[in-house]
């Protein structure tokens, strides 16, 4: 798995945000105006589906960008 690869894959649960705003170091829930728990979740049924990881909630909210994000999941790899 590559960061570029998991970037289009979370920008895939918005469908306002454009992929240019997706960066590692992108603070999505502050950054991003259309984060919401509904995507929040849709994140995690992603990372469920396409990496085969099951994260808790308390999980994701310990991470804050989407290169801490990412590296929770390699490191469950």
């Amino acid at each position: 798995m590559e960061i570029n690869e998991f970037i289009k894959d979370f920008a895939d649960q918005f469908d306002e945000t454009e992929l240019e705003e997706f960066k590692p170091e992108t603070d999505y829930r502050e950054s991003l105006e259309e984060w919401s728990s509904l995507t929040g979740l849709a994140i995690l049924n992603m990372i469920d589906k396409k990496y085969g990881i099951k994260l808790t909630n308390s999980e994701i909210k310990a991470t804050d960008t989407i290169q801490s994000l990412y590296d929770l999941v390699a490191s469950k790899l």
